[in-house]
């Protein structure tokens, strides 16, 4: 029985997908627990035009990702901190740092969690980050730690 899923499914599928189950289990697990729809025309003609609507949705997405990579990629943040002895500073510069120094120099805001730092700095030192803007779309920044 073709089904269209309402919620996602452990061992069948995810929300919106259209998947066949066995008609028992549509009839006496799924469809009373409102986990799926029926698939007749009125359902799969909705589902069609959800699916289109989503699609559109992603590809406009998609399209700011690469507008932002464009104006992100190559760009230079200069970060001023504190600094001890060896160059080591006090504390760290960390993700989030660097998105408020996005936002104050170049005038972008980028989710912290979007730059990909795999550890704090806590040198003096330039380093070339990777912001993945999109699952697909990365832009390339370099962030130099300098003296306050």
């Amino acid at each position: 029985m073709k089904i269209i899923l309402i919620d996602d499914v452990k061992g069948l599928g995810k929300k919106g997908e259209l998947v066949n189950a066995k008609t028992g289990y549509a009839r006496n697990f799924l469809l009373p627990n409102k986990l799926a729809l029926e698939a007749t025309k009125e359902n799969l003609a909705n589902w069609e035009r959800e699916q289109e609507e989503l699609e559109q949705k992603r590809k406009e997405e998609y399209e700011k990702a690469v507008a932002l990579k464009e104006k992100l990629e190559g760009k230079k943040v200069v970060i001023k901190a504190k600094v001890g002895e060896g160059d080591r500073l006090f504390g760290a510069i960390t993700s989030k740092d660097i998105a408020e120094a996005l936002e104050k120099q170049v005038g972008l805001e980028v989710d912290r969690r979007k730059i990909e730092l795999k550890e704090n700095i806590k040198t003096l030192k330039t380093v070339d980050l990777p912001v993945r803007i999109y699952p697909e779309v990365i832009a390339n920044i370099k962030v130099e730690i300098t003296k306050e």
